[in-house]
């Protein structure tokens, strides 16, 4: 197998495009186009739909970009390995649901880099089904994904299946966040109806994909009549902060980030459903120097977080 095909095929896929595809690979449509039908009748396989819209990879493609990217990594590093004076660089990858805490371990953890002279690091915040497929299929070295305790059953079954380990890191119940001035930071017992006249935060993209949407919003928090919905975390504390109508649920948060947006945290005592937090890798997997020094920082700043072991 020709790997310049390999590299044509994923630049390609990356591109969207024969002819972009063949403006950054320095080279004409007409010899990419062959190179492409070349390795696709090799292979036996169509890695891509064809359309007046562009070059659309199907289902087989997706398969083989994936061992194709794996496969060319692996090539410049054998290849970086015997270049004089050449150091690997370490990496580290997570994917994680947007919470605080986690954020915060994080950035206590980019702070023991400052000794390392090469690295590379991967820090992306989604939901559970993506950080799992993200562990499975995007190389990302750890995972924390979070889930509604009811569906402790389903998740564990589906990662023994997958091959990956799992281990909880904190569980907790929901609470409130708000501006310090906000007319709810006043109420001393925060109930439901205290806040159907405000505007929920929330993220964009909590759900669970593979279970029924009226499933998986039962063991939600209550639906709101208004709501803005987010997709990082820094556009939800300017919210608010800055709109005393705005509130928002959420894990647990450091004082101190709190205190940075003078934001207040509150108890809602109708709230009983529990979450989990746990962490996530591929069963063959060993830990590196820079995976068990994240994981030191996250279980300090959980202990001093949610005030438990």
């Amino acid at each position: 197998m020709n790997l310049l095909y390999l590299k044509y095929a994923v630049e390609v896929a990356s591109s969207g495009s024969i002819n972009k595809a063949a403006e950054k690979l320095y080279m004409d449509q007409p010899n990419l186009s062959r190179c492409i039908k070349e390795l696709e009748n090799s292979l036996g396989v169509t890695i891509f739909e064809r359309s007046p819209k562009g070059m659309k990879v199907t289902l087989e493609g997706e398969q083989f970009l994936k061992y194709a990217g794996s496969i060319l990594k692996q090539v410049d590093t054998v290849e970086n390995m015997f270049k004089k004076g050449y150091t690997e660089k370490k990496k580290f990858s997570v994917s994680v649901p947007r919470a605080s805490y986690i954020c915060e371990a994080f950035a206590d953890f980019s702070r023991t880099l400052s000794g390392e002279s090469e690295f590379e690091i991967f820090y992306k915040e989604t939901n559970a089904l993506r950080a799992i497929k993200n562990v499975l299929e995007q190389n990302y070295q750890l995972g924390i994904i979070r889930y509604a305790e009811h569906f402790d059953k389903y998740y564990k079954e589906m990662l023994e299946s997958k091959g990956l380990t799992y281990e909880i890191i904190t569980k907790f119940r929901y609470s409130i966040i708000m501006s310090e001035n906000s007319p709810l930071a006043k109420i001393r017992d925060i109930n439901y109806s205290d806040l159907r006249n405000h505007i929920e935060i929330a993220h964009g993209d909590p759900y669970v994909p593979s279970l029924a949407l009226s499933e998986v919003r039962k063991e939600e928090l209550p639906d709101m009549d208004k709501r803005i919905l987010v997709f990082e975390r820094a556009s939800q504390f300017e919210l608010l902060a800055e709109n005393l109508d705005t509130f928002m649920w959420v894990s647990t948060i450091p004082q101190k980030l709190l205190k940075r947006y003078g934001l207040v945290q509150r108890v809602c005592a109708e709230n009983n459903k529990i979450y989990k937090d746990v962490i996530i890798y591929k069963k063959d997997y060993t830990l590196t120097e820079m995976d068990k020094a994240f994981i030191t920082e996250l279980c300090r700043v959980k202990r001093e977080t949610f005030g438990v072991v």
